[in-house]
């Protein structure tokens, strides 16, 4: 027996002929194409519309995506007349997915060479918001209640016999508005137990509610930070295209701690006083832990949040808010871009140089690129945000494709952190230690001062590398070509691309010899042993993504760093960029280098703006600011431009070496992965799709040769790279080529289109 969502409008027919009306359907799933489906008599759909369909024995959702309504063509109807078709099952009670949305995931499938059903997945990601929510429980105040405290002196009573928690529940509930339990508590300042004791008094009554979208009433005139006449000027000109409308796309460019955030509040605030939707992209979520107080106090609530952490009953409410229109602001990760937006009016991408815009598995792409499309086909503003743009973004910048808007200063007079750059070849640490005397000295000072101090480095755990020393073998992953990473916390070893772990053992698991394991290299956990060892008294903590498993967590982390609860923090790239600590003065760079290393075509590029952020916590406000880079490599360009504040010169001396050397942005690339469980077939694959490969004018193919993560996930891979002048048809061209390609079931070839990554 089938069952429908609860409110879907169920189709009384299951199947009907070929010279019925039909509608297009496109599902969520890895299909290439939307299918036929009948339109049962009594059922009315138009384009947008979520729907149930059957496909094969299953019941599934999908969105009407092309005119439906009419009957079929005489030539269709004649090549079909042998078909029975399936019949449209429901169709739910939402508003219609907007034409610019749809047009939006084609375009998406189309440049990134996937699946249209796999795109729309990204847009359906759950189906369970498709039906209508289960009521929750809310409380109003009771009549016994309302009676008493309309009269006066049986109110004073009552009131006088209540607890200040009580009073401020009734207080909460005066203007007759039912909320739920944890609502009133968090408006009371009490817990959910006091709401429901008052129940048990019969001052309250429970009714059924359902939970009201997040986000719904922002308001834009709240009063927020006193902007700067600099940064006044920016945002008059971003409101100014918000109210026009039309597409418009702009970098917002600020040097850290330059109130970049309260400047594109503004042009969220203007598309809410349009009464539209508003977008607000981060590359990692942790960075909404560090905004969401600027955000409540300036639009007086909290945003809705779309991340992968959420539970399903907040993702089904926020979806479903979305959809109909009733959420106003949404914050969150990559993915947010693809939420069916009923009126979307801005789009901000904050830190849009960041790498996490850019899906590596899936449905590829990158998010930054995609907000630009999206932006040009509803025809609204997007605004890219960032200390350190990417080239680029930069390249558009100069071609005048972006508008430049600059904020040149920090924000309440606060200067940019003092650089030293400490040759390690010259200032060397201890034996087995990792700290040079330079910098010790300075962490020092500094807590003698009662100033906080980072010291950052983009490694988790202990050690990177665990080595035999007796035989000199290495600890690898079985499953990838890399190696173990050991947690002395846990006491394991993992890998941190597949996840795999294991004990660490006693013995040398090539030559069995016992206590031969030798940890190599630091870790964030290794910097903590050592600046224990040299400040026992500091309080100090260390902050990676393993170590702050929740965003509660991670919440709590920061905000006890704000209030220095800790002395000296020690973190990897989950610090580095969004957060404002007041007291944090100084940051140590244990590693200045470790980024340049493996000879990616951006490595230098992210180097420089992942130092550059972390470089940006310190001297954020009155105190003055010094950052500490432990580099070999001081003659470096990053180095250079690091120690001088020049990210500009940098920048035309990458893009000088990219135009050179053909490479983006100054050209396209494609990555084709092949990859599979069986080594020898993976290799035949790739041989032979490099001899039909693209070659020619403006147009070149490199490989195949294996990945530099070789076996990664169990998987064998081996990797060719085309390359192309900006006006060939790269696409075409690629899939043209892959389709004279056999390819075994057990092995698989994928496209990714602007790679940012090699391995």
């Amino acid at each position: 027996m089938r069952t429908l969502f609860q409110g879907a409008e169920e189709a009384p027919a299951p199947q009907a002929g070929a010279d019925a009306v039909q509608a297009t359907v496109l599902v969520p799933y890895p299909v290439d194409k939307a299918y036929s489906y009948a339109v049962p008599e009594g059922l009315s759909l138009q384009p947008g519309d979520y729907v149930t369909v059957p496909l094969g024995s299953r019941e599934v959702p999908g969105v009407v995506w092309d005119k439906a309504a009419e009957a079929a063509s005489p030539e269709v109807t004649a090549a079909k007349r042998k078909l029975k078709l399936k019949s449209v099952l429901a169709r739910h009670d939402l508003p219609p997915m907007p034409e610019v949305n749809r047009r939006f995931l084609d375009w998406v499938a189309q440049y990134n060479m996937a699946s249209a059903g796999a795109v729309l997945k990204m847009a359906l990601p759950v189906f369970a918001a498709l039906a209508p929510p289960d009521p929750a429980t809310g409380y109003v105040l009771s009549e016994t209640a309302r009676e008493a405290l309309r009269a006066e002196d049986d109110g004073r009573r009552l009131l006088k016999n209540l607890s200040p928690a009580r009073r401020r529940i009734l207080e909460v509930l005066k203007d007759g508005q039912p909320r739920r339990a944890s609502e009133i508590a968090e408006a009371a300042a009490c817990t959910p137990a006091v709401v429901k004791g008052l129940a048990g008094l019969n001052l309250l009554v429970p009714v059924a509610i359902h939970t009201p979208a997040p986000c719904r009433h922002p308001d834009p005139g709240k009063t927020g930070v006193t902007l700067s006449p600099t940064q006044e000027g920016v945002a008059a000109q971003l409101r100014q295209h918000v109210t026009a409308g039309g597409y418009y796309a702009a970098l917002l460019d600020g040097v850290t701690g330059a109130g970049k955030t309260e400047v594109y509040f503004e042009a969220v605030a203007e598309a809410l006083r349009q009464g539209k939707q508003a977008l607000i992209l981060l590359p990692e979520i942790a960075l909404s832990n560090a905004f969401l107080d600027r955000f409540r106090q300036r639009f007086g609530c909290a945003p809705a949040l779309w991340h992968s952490s959420l539970s399903p009953a907040r993702r089904r409410n926020t979806w479903r808010g979305v959809a109909e229109g009733h959420t106003k602001v949404v914050v969150g990760a990559r993915s947010a871009l693809f939420l069916p937006y009923a009126d979307l009016g801005a789009i901000v991408l904050d830190e849009e140089h960041d790498p996490a815009y850019k899906q590596e598995d899936g449905v590829i792409y990158h998010a930054r690129d995609m907000a630009i499309v999206r932006a040009h086909l509803s025809k609204i503003p997007v605004i890219l945000v960032s200390a350190t743009p990417s080239l680029e973004t930069m390249v558009n910048v100069w071609t005048g494709r972006y508008a430049h808007l600059h904020l040149p200063d920090r924000h309440g007079g606060a200067k940019l952190p003092d650089m030293h750059m400490i040759d390690m070849k010259k200032d060397k640490p201890d034996r087995q230690h990792f700290i040079a005397p330079s910098l010790k000295a300075a962490l020092q000072a500094n807590l003698e001062a009662g100033e906080q101090s980072l010291l950052f480095l983009n490694r988790r755990g202990y050690a990177p590398l665990t080595l035999c020393r007796t035989c000199g073998h290495r600890m690898e992953c079985p499953r990838c070509t890399a190696w173990l990473v050991e947690h002395r916390r846990t006491g394991r070893l993992q890998c941190h691309h597949c996840g795999y772990m294991a004990s660490l053992p006693k013995k040398c698991s090539s030559c069995g010899e016992e206590d031969s394991l030798s940890a190599c290299g630091p870790g964030v956990e290794r910097i903590l042993e050592e600046v224990k060892e040299y400040f026992p008294q500091a309080r100090t903590i260390v902050l990676a993504s393993d170590t702050a498993g929740t965003h509660e967590e991670l919440s709590k982390i920061l905000s006890d760093i704000r209030e220095h609860q800790y002395d000296i923090i020690i973190g990897t790239q989950i610090i580095a960029k969004g957060h404002h600590f007041p007291d944090l003065t100084l940051v140590g760079v244990v590693d200045a280098d470790l980024g340049l290393q493996g000879g990616d075509l951006r490595a230098a590029e992210r180097t420089f703006q992942l130092l550059h952020q972390v470089a940006g916590r310190a001297g954020r406000e009155a105190l003055p600011g010094r950052v500490y880079l432990q580099t070999w490599l001081p003659g470096n360009k990053v180095m250079q431009a690091l120690a001088a504040h020049d990210r500009d010169r940098f920048l035309e001396i990458e893009a000088h070496e990219r135009e050179t050397s053909h490479m983006p942005p100054y050209s396209r690339l494609a990555g084709i992965i092949v990859f599979g469980k069986d080594e020898q077939q993976v290799m035949d694959m790739a041989i032979e799709a490099g001899k039909c490969a693209p070659q020619g004018q403006g147009i070149q193919t490199l490989g195949p040769a294996e990945a530099p993560f070789y076996r990664l996930r169990g998987n064998y891979r081996r990797r060719l790279l085309v390359r192309a002048d900006k006006n060939v048809n790269l696409q075409k061209s690629i899939e043209g080529w892959l389709a004279q390609l056999k390819v075994p079931s057990t092995v698989r070839i994928s496209v990714d289109i602007d790679p940012q990554s090699f391995l």
